[in-house]
C-alpha cells in the first residue's frame, strides 16, 4: 500500500510536495532489478520528499543541483569512504548490494538491503549513521527490520509509540512534509547512454600499474589539447625569481599546463604576467607560511623561499594544502619535493620526482600527511585520474 502521508504529516504550504513523472520500467531495467511498490507508489503520488526539514527519500528525477544516477553513485562512494575493505558492505550493482533511497541532513545514507529477499517488497532498511550506534554489528551500519514504509511511520512523528520500534531511528521528525528546496525544479530522469571504457585491458594495466614516466601519466590522466601556461616566457619566470626551475616541472607544464589534477590538486600558471602572475602568489602564501612559524614553530619547521633549502610552492589543493620544492642546493633538478598540509603534521620530503609522485598519488600509491588518498574511493580510479585545464574563473 502507499504510505498515506496524511495520517502523520502536513504539506508545507511554501513548497508542498508535487509528483514527477517516472518511467519505472526504464528505471528498473537500469538498475537491474525491481524496486519497491510502496516506493514506487510514493514517488507517483508525491514526487521527492523531504520529511521534518531533515529526511530525504529521493527518486528518479533531474533538476540543476540534482541528478539520480550521479546521487546514487555519490552515496555509495560517501558511505565506504574511509572503511577498510573487510568492513564495507556489498553495494549495488554488486549481488544483494545496498540500494540507497534517501539520506538526512546530517549525511546519513538510507538503503534497501536487497539481499532479503527475490520480493523487494519485503527489503528493510539499513542505515549509515555518521555516528556509532550502540548494538549495531557493523559500525556504523545499522540495520533495521523495517520496509520504507514502516521505517517512514515510525521516524516521522511526534512521539514514539509504544511499543518502541527497534533500533535507534532518527527523530522522531516534525510532521511536514515538502518538495526539497534544491529539487523545485526537478523534471523527468533519462538514465545516462553507457560510456564505452576509455582504456582497453591493456593500457588500463600500463596507466594503473606497469606504465612509468610522463607516458604513463599521459595515459593515466591525458592533458589538454591546448595547454595553458599564461604569456610569459620560463626566462622571464627565472629572472622574477632569481633561479631555474627543475627541468622535469617545466617538462610536465609544457604538456598539462596549469589546471587540476583528479579535481583536487592545482599546478599554477607558471607563465601568468600582471596582477597574479606565478611570483605574487608564491610571494602570498610564503608571508602566510612565516607568519604561521612565527607563532607556531614546532608546527611549521621549513625554511621559506628564499631561505637556504627554503620551500617554494608551486601547486596547491582545493583544501588549502601546498605542494612545492625544498630549494636545497643550486642544481634544481635535485631539488625534493615536499607536501605542506594544511590539516596535518608536516611530514618528510618527497622521495620521489615530480611525475612519479603524480603516479603514486594517482593509483592510489602514495600516502604522505595530508594527501587525499585515492583507493578510498569506491568507484573505477581512472574516473578520478583525470586533468582539467586552467579556466579563466579559477583562482590562480
Amino acid at each position: 500500500m502507499t504510505p498515506d502521508l496524511s495520517t502523520f504529516t502536513t504539506p508545507c504550504e511554501e513548497c508542498p510536495p508535487s509528483p514527477v513523472p517516472v518511467d519505472w520500467a526504464v528505471v528498473e531495467e537500469w538498475l537491474g532489478l525491481r524496486l519497491p511498490d510502496d516506493y514506487k507508489r510514493l514517488a507517483d503520488r508525491y514526487g521527492p520528499l523531504e520529511f521534518g526539514g531533515f529526511l530525504h527519500v529521493h527518486v528518479p528525477c533531474a533538476g540543476e543541483e540534482f541528478e539520480y544516477a550521479d546521487w546514487l553513485r555519490e552515496v555509495r562512494r560517501e558511505a565506504v569512504r574511509g572503511l577498510p575493505e573487510d568492513e564495507r558492505p556489498a553495494l549495488h550493482p554488486e549481488p544483494g548490494g545496498l540500494l540507497p533511497w534517501g539520506c538526512s541532513a546530517d549525511d546519513d545514507a538510507l538503503f534497501w538491503d536487497t539481499s532479503v529477499s527475490d520480493d523487494p517488497d519485503e527489503w528493510t532498511v539499513v542505515v549509515r549513521h555518521q555516528g556509532a550506534i550502540p548494538g549495531s554489528g557493523l559500525l556504523p551500519w545499522h540495520p533495521y527490520d523495517l520496509t520504507l514504509t514502516g521505517y517512514l511511520r515510525h521516524t516521522v512523528r511526534d512521539t514514539w509509540e509504544t511499543p518502541s520500534p527497534p533500533g535507534p531511528l532518527m527523530g522522531p521528525l516534525p510532521g511536514t512534509v515538502a518538495r526539497p528546496d534544491f529539487l523545485t525544479d526537478a523534471g523527468p530522469w533519462t538514465p545516462p547512454e553507457p560510456v564505452p571504457p576509455r582504456l582497453g585491458d591493456a593500457e588500463r594495466r600500463i596507466a594503473l600499474e606497469t606504465g612509468t614516466g610522463p607516458a604513463a601519466l599521459r595515459l593515466l590522466a591525458p592533458p589538454p589539447a591546448e595547454p595553458y601556461l599564461g604569456d610569459g616566457t620560463w626566462e622571464q619566470l627565472y629572472a622574477d625569481l632569481g633561479t631555474r626551475l627543475p627541468r622535469e616541472y617545466v617538462e610536465l607544464l609544457e604538456v598539462y599546463g596549469a589546471g587540476t589534477f583528479s579535481e583536487w590538486l592545482r599546478l599554477h600558471t607558471p607563465l601568468r604576467t600582471g596582477e597574479r602572475r606565478f611570483t605574487t602568489l608564491v610571494e602570498e602564501i610564503l608571508d602566510g607560511y612565516r607568519q604561521l612559524r612565527r607563532n607556531h614553530p614546532d608546527d611549521f619547521p621549513l625554511p621559506v623561499w628564499p631561505e637556504p633549502g627554503g620551500f617554494l610552492p608551486f601547486g596547491n589543493s582545493i583544501d588549502g594544502d601546498y605542494l612545492g620544492w625544498l630549494t636545497e642546493g643550486p642544481e634544481p633538478d635535485a631539488w625534493p619535493l615536499v607536501f605542506w598540509p594544511r590539516h596535518a603534521r608536516q611530514g618528510p620530503p618527497l622521495a620521489g620526482g615530480l611525475v612519479e609522485t603524480l603516479l603514486d598519488w594517482l593509483r592510489g600509491n602514495l600516502v604522505t600527511p595530508g594527501l587525499a588518498h585515492l583507493d578510498e574511493e569506491h568507484d573505477d580510479p581512472l574516473e578520478w585520474a583525470g586533468f582539467r585545464g586552467w579556466d579563466a574563473s579559477a583562482y590562480w
